[in-house]
């Protein structure tokens, strides 16, 4: 029933108006402070317990190592472990290829960075190792460093004068190697620095529609790169604007010399690893661990391969020399350095934003955090200190991290165990490895790709959601398939700024509508900042919004001004004498027709700006607003400004705005303040009652 309804609830606030001046002098002066001893710092700033949060925050392991449930984690991480590590092993192989480098390098990246990631990384469940983009990005790199054009040789064929043209892919491939570590060390170092100095914020700039973008182009890349495996043809390997056009281009020129075999062995291979992840994805709630069909098929391949002699018999492309046991370190040759600034800025930021971003999801899904400084600071040690050991750049891969965290994963001992897979097929059996089928890793990728192709299901999405970001996104894929993953990137994060520019400085700008309309008041809102960019659209908009242009009104005044001189015909005021000798200025008629033509010249009186949403404003804006609130006097339209936060108003102060005609009385906490006040400015003065 209607009277047993709970009253409705009442929100009442009853104080005095208050402006910026009474604000800033009355309530918001600080208290005088006696300032802190060199002593009183020195404690402050070094004190054990600093020491301990220091030393905690650089060596995450410490945080939870210590209290490690044994019972409750061991079996889940030894389980995701071995799950991980056995897709590593044939991801390790596989993207080395990508990298332009032999395939046993591949597996030294997926031990050296996985371990010191266990002792440096925040997130407990992201898989540190080879990732197909970063690997594309240095093969793209390594190529155009060390081209095959660089290591022809020319020999006579017996006691003819003809000559035959090979490559020395010894002498190559060494090449190749040393690009790749020095070119992973100067990743290390950006990354390493980026973190020291709190710059993890960096990622933000890489929107999510411009990675999903960038990553659906490197798909491209990638699976246009491994056609030639797959196929078993010879085609050089591009590099630079337009490669994937020229590498498609080139395996077509040369489809005709196609090697079935390899062909057949490839797409067996292809179709085994989709079923494989079908089913996977299937019964993933009633299988205990996934079916690890990427190790099957390198397994199942090589034994075939060995048994068949295919590389003899049938002229297939196998993996070939895999040395056992872990290569001494050595010192990179820094004098390439040079050359890979520009590529290794590109690398470090776009390993380190799909490291956080994953990172990030796991943290948010199993209830921790992850600090994105240590992040940078966990990846660039893995990428320096590693470089020492022959690895190339590495980042967390999707796959392999859906795999931990779904099997069972819950720190990274099982990052640990899995790196201590790898260890053992290193230092035991690589060897058994040799015969593997090149065309069988290229299945590996290929069916990889899988997951960055379904994004273009984001096309649909966002032109439903937002139309900027689906421009984000077409122009970070289109320039990133035809200008390459390093100048596709640039041109994207310039797009994506110039987009923040234009949402920036075409803003949602309206007048407020208020509850009980105050004759001659207007609110004016705009939700954003005000800076050079946008000022002038930001004035413009206020004259257009409000209705009330002061150039314009100046123009009625003058116009106003000259028909009144013009209908007074030149007339002058009479002067008197007065008994004391002074003269007086007589007024005629005349003065009721200036009181006619100077009536206010518009039904507004008051603008109020609702700063609200300002964040920022620069020293142009501040001139700006300061010209128009001038422009605005000059007609009798006051101007105040609400919503202003504190530290917009420093801001202001800085910029000393509070000058000349702009006071802080002119200035209120809420737009509420300013109607109140301007209400009881306007009002007509009340004449008390006589008694």
């Amino acid at each position: 029933r209607e009277e047993d309804a709970p009253p409705p609830l009442m929100y009442r606030v009853e104080r005095p108006v208050f402006d910026e001046a009474y604000l800033h002098t009355q309530l918001l002066h600080p208290r005088e402070r006696s300032p802190k001893t060199i002593r009183q710092r020195l404690a402050q700033h070094c004190s054990s317990e600093r020491a301990k949060a220091i030393a905690l925050s650089f060596l995450p392991i410490l945080t939870w190592l210590p209290s490690y449930p044994v019972k409750e984690y061991l079996f889940g991480d030894l389980v995701s472990g071995l799950s991980t590590g056995v897709m590593q092993l044939p991801q390790g192989l596989a993207y080395a290829m990508l990298a332009a480098v032999p395939p046993v390098y591949g597996l030294y990246s997926s031990f050296y960075p996985v371990l010191l990631y266990t002792f440096f990384g925040t997130s407990r469940h992201i898989s540190i190792g080879t990732f197909a983009v970063i690997s594309l990005m240095i093969g793209g790199v390594v190529v155009r460093e060390a081209p095959d054009s660089m290591f022809t040789i020319q020999a006579l064929n017996g006691t003819s004068t003809n000559t035959t043209v090979f490559i020395d892919t010894e002498a190559r491939d060494a090449r190749r190697v040393h690009v790749a570590v020095v070119l992973t060390t100067l990743v290390g170092v950006i990354q390493l620095v980026l973190g020291l100095l709190r710059f993890g914020f960096v990622a933000i700039y890489l929107t999510e529609p411009l990675v999903r973008g960038f990553t659906t182009a490197a798909a491209v890349h990638v699976f246009i790169s491994q056609l030639k495996y797959l196929l078993g043809i010879q085609t050089p390997r591009f590099s630079g604007p337009l490669s994937a056009l020229n590498s498609v281009t080139a395996v077509f020129s040369d489809i005709t010399s196609t090697n079935v075999t390899t062909l057949i062995v490839g797409v067996v291979c292809m179709v085994v690893l989709y079923c494989v992840k079908d089913l996977n994805e299937r019964f993933k709630k009633k299988l205990p661990v996934p079916i690890p069909g990427e190790i099957i098929v390198v397994m199942v391949s090589t034994g075939i391969s060995y048994g068949l002699s295919l590389s003899e018999n049938y002229q297939v492309d196998v993996v070939r020399t895999i040395p056992s046991g872990l290569l001494p370190p050595a010192i990179p040759d820094f004098s390439l350095l040079p050359n890979l600034v520009t590529d290794s800025i590109a690398i470090a930021v776009v390993g380190f934003s799909m490291g956080i971003s994953l990172a990030k999801i796991f943290a948010l899904k199993h209830g921790y955090s992850v600090d994105g400084n240590q992040e940078l600071i966990a990846l660039g040690l893995c990428n320096f200190v590693s470089s020492f050991f022959h690895t190339f750049a590495i980042t967390c891969s999707m796959s392999r991290s859906l795999v931990q965290e779904s099997t069972g994963g819950n720190t990274q001992i099982a990052g640990l165990l899995a790196s201590m897979v790898v260890l053992l097929v290193v230092v035991a059996i690589g060897f058994v490895f040799q015969p593997l089928p090149q065309t069988a890793l290229a299945a590996i990728i290929m069916v990889n790709l899988l997951g960055m192709f379904k994004q273009f299901r984001d096309i649909p999405a966002l032109w439903r959601t937002s139309k900027i970001e689906l421009a984000i996104w077409l122009v970070a894929f289109v320039a990133s398939v035809l200008l390459g993953l390093d100048l596709g990137l640039l041109v994207a994060l310039g797009f994506a700024i110039l987009s923040v520019i234009y949402r920036t400085q075409r803003p949602v700008i309206l007048p407020l509508f208020q509850a009980a309309e105050c004759t001659g008041i207007k609110i004016f809102h705009s939700n954003s900042s005000i800076y050079f960019a946008n000022s002038d659209l930001y004035l413009n908009a206020l004259k257009e919004k409000t209705g009330v242009d002061p150039v314009h009104l100046q123009a009625i005044r003058k116009a106003r001004k000259r028909q009144l001189k013009k209908e007074r015909g030149g007339s002058q005021n009479h002067l008197e004498v007065q008994g004391n000798g002074q003269v007086a200025e007589t007024h005629t008629e005349s003065d009721s027709e200036e009181t006619r033509f100077l009536e206010p010249l518009c039904p507004v009186h008051t603008l109020i700006l609702d700063w609200t949403p300002v964040n920022f404003i620069d020293s142009v804006g501040a001139k700006a607003i300061k010209l128009v609130i001038k422009e605005y006097a000059a007609v009798d339209v006051c101007v105040f400004i609400a919503g202003c936060s504190r530290t917009l108003l420093a801001e202001l102060r800085t910029l000393q705005f509070f000058t000349g005609v702009v006071t802080p009385e002119m200035v209120f906490p809420t737009v509420h303040d300013a109607v109140l006040h301007c209400r009881r400015r306007t009002a007509p003065p009340t004449i008390p009652a006589i008694q």
